[in-house]
């Protein structure tokens, strides 16, 4: 893979300050400069701290990856409000996010395959999309799975439903035979309209 950037280099304690700072959007990029100057002055001094366009570049790629988790979120919240966890909506969700996730892992390696100023090794790029084809695979099968689970869920649901009709009517022929002497041949009648069944 290309060269990590200046960002990704930091001490974690500065790397974790700026993207802090950068997921709350309080200040601009040249206030963020001045603020890690102040705050950090020996890493500063040291000429360790990014400069102001690597910080922009940082936090694009940041509101990127947040944007695209707060629209995975969202849909999650969606999917668990609309269906009872009855047919694993969250798995459905956590799907969705790792997908996300997925999605935005193959956006960096065209990113760094695209950089003509480092430019990436061929064999790196190819093991790297053979990692994520290998990932893309198993999430595949587990969406697979996951829908024939939800399909089986829906079709016992289904059955339940029915079942119970069926024996609300059954009840009522009961309360029938029982109430006025209906007769066998009424009530063959009656359940062959109403249940299907003599």
């Amino acid at each position: 893979m290309g060269r990590k950037s200046s960002i990704d280099r930091l001490d974690p304690e500065i790397k974790s300050y700026i993207q802090a700072m950068l997921a709350t959007g309080g200040m601009t990029l040249d206030q963020l400069i001045a603020d890690l100057q102040a705050r950090y002055p020996v890493a500063a001094t040291a000429g360790d701290l990014p400069s102001r366009s690597a910080v922009g570049r940082y936090g694009q790629k940041l509101e990127r990856r947040l944007s695209a988790i707060r629209a995975s979120t969202e849909a999650a919240k969606i999917i668990q409000a609309q269906a009872g966890d009855d047919k694993d909506a969250r798995s459905e969700a956590l799907t969705a996010l790792i997908q996300t996730e997925l999605f935005e892992a193959i956006l960096d390696v065209q990113e760094a395959t695209d950089n003509p100023d480092k430019p990436m090794d061929p064999a790196e790029r190819v093991g790297m999309l053979s990692a994520a084809a290998k990932n893309i695979a198993t999430l595949t099968r587990s969406s697979v799975n996951l829908k024939k689970f939800q399909a089986e869920e829906e079709a016992r649901i289904a059955k339940a439903a029915c079942e119970k009709q069926l024996a609300e009517q059954e009840d009522r022929l009961q309360e029938l035979r029982g109430a006025d002497g209906l007769s066998e041949q009424m009530e063959a009648r009656i359940r062959r309209i109403l249940i299907g069944k003599e």
